[in-house]
């Protein structure tokens, strides 16, 4: 089955235009010069953690207490920071800013002083040894650099094009020794044939489907597997990052402009059997819908859908401590497991929902674009 081979090919370009995204979008992480120990009590609190928490990262915080010593301690790894500054190229490891995120810890990375304030990594200027701050917490002595790390994102994507990468050349291997997959490929294969059949076939049509599946089958695992890694402990929530869902319907946009028959760019900018005087109008109705307004409901679709979910799950998480006063301890966490889990099984459903969601949209723009409608040339 050669359709399994093909979403590699896809799979690489993703990586690398993804891998660059971090560039454009920057995210946020717990600081640890809160007061009472980075503790975290009030309802401002917990919605600052919850805010940081979807946001993007340049290393992993499992979790974090406070030792006899009274010293506040954070577990977790950290990753590549990777930034273009005025000396050129600069690469470290993400720990030597030691979980600090409002710039008072310094870096020297080869003569240049970079600081991290609020998950933005700056280039402090020349002669600086500290970050200065206006009365908004702005920099004033320092400006941002083009920072290409290898954030949580970016691990997550890399992670789920690895897990792709084998599961797909499992697949393929399968099918050289033989009409039945084994091993992954047997949990592949229904996916694939559903993805083929149920959504690809309908609505691009017999004709023309095969050429689109590498992309909707690249596309469908991709959100799918890294919406179930959203669900993890670790803290993942790429497709819960606007650029990343841009991204994927920025492709999706590209693949049916640039696939467009004869017969839809003349029915967009053409429209038959409407007065003249309405088509110039009905042109740049029809441009705008398939240029802007599609890209955008696919792109605002899965990020608010994903976004919500992560937020509304660690709501019910944070119950535990909001209901402690009124409840006690045992009755608020007990009714923060038993309602944390019940949307946590609803999120399991959610993560292969907006994965199908945004591929048979995907499917169906593309099919649009692709149709050849028939002429009757018998009058």
């Amino acid at each position: 089955m050669m359709i399994a081979k093909k979403p590699i090919k896809c799979l690489a370009i993703l990586a690398i235009v993804f891998s660059s995204l971090n560039v454009f979008a920057g995210g946020g992480e717990k600081h640890s010069s809160d007061n009472d120990g980075g503790k975290v009590n009030t309802k401002e609190e917990i919605k600052d953690y919850i805010k940081h928490h979807l946001a993007d990262s340049h290393d992993f915080a499992l979790y974090s207490y406070t030792n006899d010593a009274g010293e506040r301690k954070h577990v977790g790894f950290p990753l590549p920071v990777i930034v273009w500054t005025s000396k050129g190229l600069k690469t470290f490891m993400s720990s030597k800013f030691h979980h600090n995120d409002d710039g008072h810890v310094v870096v020297d990375a080869g003569g240049v002083k970079l600081a991290k304030i609020h998950s933005k990594i700056y280039e402090l200027n020349e002669g600086a040894e500290h970050v200065a701050f206006d009365e908004t917490h702005h920099a004033t002595n320092a400006h941002k650099v083009l920072d290409f790390s290898i954030t949580k994102s970016v691990f997550g994507i890399l992670l789920a094009g690895l897990l792709m990468f084998l599961g797909f050349g499992s697949l393929a291997k399968g099918y050289k020794k033989g009409a039945i997959p084994t091993g992954v490929g047997r949990i592949l294969e229904p996916l694939v044939l559903y993805v083929r059949d149920e959504i690809a076939r309908p609505n691009i049509g017999e004709k023309k489907y095969k050429k689109f599946m590498p992309y909707l089958l690249t596309v469908f695992f991709f959100i799918w597997i890294l919406n179930l890694l959203g669900l993890t402990p670790i803290g993942f929530n790429v497709t819960g990052q606007i650029a990343i869902t841009m991204s994927l319907a920025l492709f999706t946009a590209v693949i049916y402009l640039t696939n467009g028959s004869k017969d839809f760019w003349a029915h967009t900018l053409w429209m038959p059997g409407v007065p003249v005087v309405l088509r110039p109008i009905l042109a740049l109705i029809e441009l705008v819908g398939f240029v802007l307004i599609k890209p955008f409901s696919l792109l605002v679709r899965l990020f608010a859908n994903i976004t919500a979910g992560h937020f509304v799950v660690m709501s019910l998480i944070a119950l535990m401590i909001i209901l402690k006063k009124d409840f006690g301890a045992v009755a608020s966490t007990g009714m923060s497991f038993v309602l944390a889990t019940f949307i946590m099984v609803i999120e399991v459903l959610v993560a292969f929902l907006q994965a199908f969601i945004f591929t048979m949209l995907s499917a169906l723009f593309i099919g649009m674009a692709v149709e050849e409608h028939e002429h009757d040339h018998a009058h």
